[in-house]
């Protein structure tokens, strides 16, 4: 029934005058929205430790939609926390307000598209699709690499990648599979390993240059990060954006790299939290502390900078650091990342990729795409249908 309802949501987002979409403002809070909407904060209080974590991901930036009634009464509410989960607010059969956490109805496109260079990569990629996040993505993955100066009219680029659609619009950051960029002719090329999502070239050299640390020593890992679990007795989704480190109170926290300090300060259910920026699109996130260490907004720190102390503050059982990590604002698994440390594939694992990225490069060196319109517009009719299957 709740699927149900979200998806007839997004129906009346496409055509009913009842809906208002807005955005999320720096320094709003959920209990703050609640209160501005006159709903009872106790739907928050009342939610799981590990969920109202899950509310301390609302960025600020996000779009998200409120259905009234004929009487500018709130009926529904759907706010986004990652590309795969959302905050649901809405009225049970006896008009009392509800608040979960659920997964978003999204539809995921592959596409492929390759054009002559007319006036520079960024904008051809704009004009060609519509699609900002894409070309930011593209000019961030080839920035190191690539001297776009050189690039003259008639240059090539092309571009296979998968992208979230919702509501019959793009969401979230698209993901470049293979990517090719001549310059004068010669053709410059990245592919991303299956494995570990990270972009090689064509002979399995890494091109990502983020190397991580864990930012503390640690007893045990008392909680993995999940995007999207299944709740077997609860019969929900639930969703842990982060990894939990068990640890004494007191104990020193590190930055997981270099970086910029963005924010340091209390943060919803996370307590006390500081957040740094780091180049190749990261930011990390360190939570629960129990007092910072001499840092500030705006500093740039290095690698092992120590910033503050494990405690339990916030919507907290004990001791531990919540550590999350973005890229281009999707949480990531941190294990993932900090475990690898590989800057070029070797043995079986470069011949598997070798192999995949042949098939890759073969997509990318056909004719520039001819009827390119299917790219900029996303019929909604479609979307909605493959939200009601799936």
């Amino acid at each position: 029934m709740k699927i149900i309802l979200i998806l007839f949501l997004s129906y009346f987002i496409a055509f009913s005058s009842s809906i208002q979409e807005d955005i999320w403002w720096k320094g709003e809070s959920l209990i703050t929205f609640l209160d501005k909407h006159k709903i009872s904060k106790d739907i928050y209080f009342n939610l799981s430790k590990t969920d109202k974590e899950l509310c301390s991901e609302i960025y600020a930036g996000v779009k998200y939609q409120i259905l009234y009634d004929d009487n500018k009464k709130v009926v529904q509410i759907l706010i986004p926390i990652s590309e795969q989960m959302q905050i649901y607010i809405f009225q049970d059969i006896k008009g009392m307000y509800t608040l979960d956490i659920v997964p978003i109805s999204s539809q995921e496109i592959t596409a492929t598209m390759s054009v002559p260079i007319t006036y520079s990569p960024y904008q051809d990629i704009i004009s060609t699709t519509n699609n900002k996040n894409l070309a930011n993505e593209f000019i961030r993955a080839f920035k190191k690499s690539v001297n776009f100066k050189r690039i003259q009219k008639g240059d090539i680029l092309a571009i296979k990648y998968t992208q979230k659609v919702r509501n019959g619009r793009y969401f979230g950051v698209p993901t470049i599979l293979a990517a090719k960029i001549e310059v004068n002719g010669r053709a410059n090329y990245i592919f991303q390993n299956k494995k570990d999502k990270r972009y090689y070239d064509f002979k399995g050299r890494s091109l990502t240059s983020v190397f991580l640390k864990v930012p503390l020593r640690y007893k045990r890992i008392s909680s993995k990060f999940t995007q999207k679990r299944w709740h077997p007795i609860l019969k929900r989704y639930r969703a842990h954006l982060g990894i939990d480190y068990a640890a004494p109170s007191g104990r020193k926290i590190f930055a997981t790299a270099d970086g910029k300090i963005i924010h340091k300060g209390r943060k919803g259910g996370y307590g006390k939290t500081i957040m740094i920026r780091h180049k190749g699109g990261y930011k990390s996130l360190y939570a629960h502390m129990s007092r910072y260490a001499k840092v500030k907004v705006g500093q740039w720190v290095k690698q092992g900078k120590h910033i503050g102390y494990v405690g339990t503050t916030g919507r907290s059982t004990g001791p531990h650091l919540h550590f999350g990590l973005y890229k281009n604002g999707k949480a990531v698994n941190p294990a993932r990342v900090l475990s690898v440390t590989k800057t070029q594939l070797r043995g079986k694992a470069k011949k598997i990729f070798i192999s995949y990225a042949k098939k890759l490069k073969n997509e990318l060196n056909k004719k520039p795409t001819q009827n390119l319109n299917n790219l900029k517009l996303i019929d909604f009719d479609l979307v909605y249908k493959m939200a009601i299957k799936g």
